[in-house]
């Protein structure tokens, strides 16, 4: 007797590659996409939706058709495993430019940026650079904000008299002799 594997779970992908992120494809493809940095739970929803990609699939039964779709409107497949390569690169189109595909600006993690004035959803690797350079600039300008940062102090007025006194200096080393 013999295992008879359907044609459907053949294709079936047990982790898909989006945004330089390892995505689990055998969870729903809403929460399997919240595993890249700077999507949560709703916006993967939303990305879902606006790629027509079914939130009950799994990520690696998505077609390329639902994929790109996904990745058009938020890079955000049903279950990774259960989808194409079609509906991930829907979903990752979808994540990189949400604003073409009529995602509110309020819904995005970078609105109003400094430099260019554009609303923006920054994801995965972006997320580290864009927070160095605020930081960076913060620093230079001699703001309060960059300064605590700089000195590795609490930032958004916690006491620090009682509180995080563990980690920050080395103890006293006596002289060999």
């Amino acid at each position: 007797m013999s295992l008879v594997v359907p044609e459907a779970h053949q294709q079936f992908q047990h982790i898909l590659r989006l945004l330089n992120t390892n995505v689990d494809g055998k969870r729903k493809i809403m929460y399997a996409l919240t595993e890249i940095r700077g999507v949560g739970r709703r916006y993967a929803n939303v990305v879902c939706k606006k790629a027509d990609v079914d939130l009950k699939k799994r990520a690696g039964d998505l077609n390329s058709d639902e994929l790109e779709r996904i990745v058009t409107i938020m890079q955000n497949p049903t279950h990774a495993g259960d989808l194409n390569s079609d509906e991930l690169e829907r979903i990752v189109t979808i994540m990189q430019n949400p604003t073409q595909f009529k995602i509110p600006t309020w819904f995005l993690n970078r609105q109003k940026d400094i430099v260019d004035g554009k609303n923006s959803q920054i994801l995965s690797n972006g997320i580290d650079s864009k927070l160095r350079d605020d930081l960076e600039r913060l620093k230079k300008i001699r703001a309060h904000r960059g300064l605590r940062h700089y000195w590795g102090l609490r930032v958004r007025g916690q006491h620090t008299k009682t509180t995080g006194r563990r980690g920050k200096t080395v103890g006293v080393s006596k002289k060999r002799g």
